[in-house]
């Protein structure tokens, strides 16, 4: 399972113009089955994913093809969780 952060950079002000792209990103990530959660970071910080089924090389360059990562919007960070205790309503993350 994986954390990604996507924290605003000095170019932020460019989002808006990327938004579309960024949005057809993140239903990608979704519709291959990567992406469990997408969400803002408060206040206005960015964006958090939590994603899963997949290695973390292959997260690594799906989220380098982020227009947001590519035009310097935001840079990414990706945590790797080997979840050691999980609620039973979560133990699909366990595999």
């Amino acid at each position: 399972m994986f954390v990604v952060t996507l924290k605003f950079s000095d170019n932020k002000a460019r989002a808006g113009e990327l938004m579309e792209g960024h949005k057809a990103w993140i239903k990608s990530g979704f519709d291959q089955g990567l992406f469990l959660m997408v969400g803002s970071l408060q206040p206005n910080r960015g964006g958090g994913i939590i994603a899963h089924n997949t290695s973390l090389e292959d997260l690594e360059a799906f989220v380098g093809k982020d227009p947001f990562v590519v035009e310097g919007v935001v840079s990414a960070e990706i945590l790797e969780i080997t979840p050691a205790r999980l609620d039973e309503r979560l133990e699909f993350l366990a595999a």
